[in-house]
């Protein structure tokens, strides 16, 4: 039993061009992006991202959606697919081509093993895979950098704007941008079961993983402030869409990995959070839950699964907005049953139910089979924010950035006598966001010791340039990192190689995420004097 298994995350950034509120943000993007590819070394820039075992249509449900009707917005194998509002092709690989000579520096794989690209007008970070929520707080922390000297680059160069960028999810004028979570699930457990009992703790888990913000509603039209960035937006109870009806849980069925082992849950709903304590325990608890329901698919704990579809919720999508709306944590939500529990209540069912499952597999301490040291850490930290929000909330500022950003807010209330529909709290909000540290106030946090670290500045420095050590990541980046210049294209799954010589391009399967790790092909790559070398001793 344990937190392990295959995760990441994906964050597109705001972006803005100060002191023009109306410039375009794909034209800004590509320019994020672009700075980045003209700053690597050694022809790293070349290679494109690989589209051929992608199929963003194919449904969890048991469908495949057809092409033509789709939304052009989930066209995502298609790097010229038309933008989200249907006025066109998005301008990004012609204005890139133009100012770098570079068509493919619109999607820059980097030598961490991540994909920096442009998607739905804004620059987006996908971190490479990683097989624990510490190490998943590492790589996003690494994306903030990643972004940052983007943006410090520009800075330097006259002939190119000034762009600010955002670790947030809202544009305050009804627009929404995604931080997505990612985990291979075992393909044996029934997607209807997946769904159905993971939902209400998606729908629960923003008391403890919200970021925080300014205003009600899609457009903020309503005064106050809520726990979700995200919460207003979602629409549906499941679905294929990411950008229309925003579902609570995703229906892709695009594993990036061996089909009959693995499906990806694609998870659509959370914040991009700041605080590293956050993302932890989001990464943590989720996985845990999806323990829990593998466990109950494969009979290893019996009751469970009735406890779990206890938890139905009468409305889920209703609910989702009534918990991101409370901030007493005390509105009890409508169970399918009559019953009615608060987010936090829920919250401890789910708890409760991991820790059956534990003592039912011998894995609560009494057995062979202890947890390891970061699943124990991450029980410990659930259980007592649960505990602490129901009796003193104040005490989790440190952990909980909802909480952190209003502590922020209400001081600023006080002092000014604002009420929650004044613009400069919204500009607050913005702020907070903010990656640089001179103008970022979650950063005046940090410097403070107002909230707590759980990696280092030179952990998070060196996870920019070194890829994760314990999945394909590892073969993916160092690869980028020494026979860039040959690497013609690469996916998740896959890394295509362009030999001198060679007739054909030569492609690389990774189908199982923990191969190509530092353990399987770290000598390989050390040991090649040149890509064919590499490509030789892989045949062998």
């Amino acid at each position: 039993m344990s937190v392990r298994r295959v995760m990441g995350i994906e964050t597109e950034y705001g972006v803005l061009q100060p002191g023009r509120p109306t410039a375009n943000p794909m034209l800004l993007s590509s320019h994020v992006v672009a700075v980045h590819a003209a700053a690597r070394a050694g022809g790293r820039a070349k290679a494109r991202w690989d589209y051929d075992d992608e199929d963003p249509l194919q449904d969890a449900r048991g469908f495949h959606l057809q092409r033509a009707a789709a939304h052009p917005s989930l066209l995502t194998d298609d790097p010229a697919r038309p933008a989200p509002s249907g006025d066109g092709p998005q301008p990004v690989a012609r204005s890139l081509a133009e100012e770098y000579e570079d068509p493919g520096a619109a999607n820059v794989i980097l030598t961490n093993g991540a994909r920096l690209y442009v998607d739905h007008a804004h620059p987006e970070y996908a971190a490479p895979e990683v097989t624990n929520p510490l190490d998943a707080v590492r790589w996003d922390r690494a994306g903030e950098l990643v972004m940052l000297a983007s943006v410090r680059a520009l800075a330097s160069t006259p002939a190119l704007p000034d762009v600010a960028l955002y670790k947030n999810n809202v544009d305050g004028k009804g627009a929404t941008y995604g931080t997505h979570e990612n985990y291979l699930v075992d393909r044996a457990v029934p997607f209807a079961d997946l769904a159905s009992r993971l939902t209400p703790f998606l729908v629960t888990r923003q008391v403890f993983t919200g970021a925080g913000r300014v205003g009600l509603g899609q457009r903020g039209e309503g005064a106050g402030f809520q726990l979700s960035q995200r919460a207003d937006y979602m629409e549906a109870e499941v679905g294929l869409e990411t950008t229309l009806r925003r579902p609570i849980v995703n229906t892709r069925d695009e594993p990036h990995a061996d089909p009959d082992r693995w499906r990806r849950l694609h998870v659509i709903i959370g914040d991009a959070n700041l605080l590293e304590v956050a993302t932890y325990l989001k990464l943590g608890t989720t996985s845990l839950v999806l323990w829990l329901i593998e466990r109950i698919a494969a009979g290893e704990a019996p009751g469970l699964g009735a406890a779990l579809d206890r938890l139905e919720l009468a409305d889920p999508v209703r609910a989702v907005h009534v918990v991101s709306h409370d901030l007493t944590m005390t509105e009890r939500l409508p169970l399918a049953d009559g019953r009615r529990l608060t987010a936090l209540e829920v919250q401890q069912e789910y708890l409760a139910a991991v820790r059956d499952a534990l003592a039912l597999t011998g894995h609560d301490g009494a057995g062979d089979h202890d947890p390891d040291p970061q699943t124990t850490d991450v029980l410990t930290r659930w259980a007592s924010l649960l505990d602490r929000l129901a009796t003193d909330p104040a005490s989790c500022a440190r952990e909980v950035e909802w909480l952190a950003k209003l502590r922020l807010l209400e001081g600023m209330r006080r002092r000014d006598g604002l009420d929650w529909d004044h613009p400069r709290l919204a500009a607050v909000d913005l702020q907070w966001s903010d990656v640089r540290p001179e103008r970022g106030l979650y950063h005046r946090l940090v410097a403070a010791g107002a909230v707590e670290r759980l990696v280092s500045d030179e952990a998070v420095q060196e996870a920019v340039t070194t890829p994760p050590e314990d999945t394909r990541a590892y073969f993916r980046g160092r690869t980028i990192a020494r026979f860039g210049a040959h690497v013609s294209a690469a996916s998740w799954d896959s890394v295509v190689f362009d030999v001198p010589g060679a007739p054909t391009l030569q492609r690389v399967p990774m189908r199982d995420p923990l191969r190509g790790t530092k353990a399987h092909v770290a000598r390989l790559l050390d040991d090649a004097p040149d890509v064919r070398a590499l490509l030789d001793a892989l045949g062998a």
